[in-house]
């Protein structure tokens, strides 16, 4: 699935087997934002969907960090 633009936000929409699964990915997306200085939204709900917005919250807009960070992003959700 590719990044959808929406209200100034890149987003994605991720159906995981289970809750341990998605904990995971949020666990190992969030490792990466980390190591880049920038935090996307992520939220687990109906126990096994994450949804993660990417935008960059200093100027409420999408940037080049934002498509960086969703490259990143991808790679790990090859790995899923």
């Amino acid at each position: 699935m590719e990044w959808e633009k929406k209200e100034g936000k890149l987003t994605k929409e991720i159906e995981c087997q289970d809750f341990k699964q998605a904990i995971e990915l949020l666990n190992k997306i969030a490792h990466i934002a980390e190591s880049m200085h920038h935090h996307p939204d992520l939220r687990i709900h109906s126990y096994k969907s994450l949804s993660i917005q990417v935008y960059t919250h200093d100027t409420n807009s999408i940037t080049e960090k934002d498509h960086q960070l969703t490259k990143e992003i991808d790679l790990v959700l090859e790995e899923k």
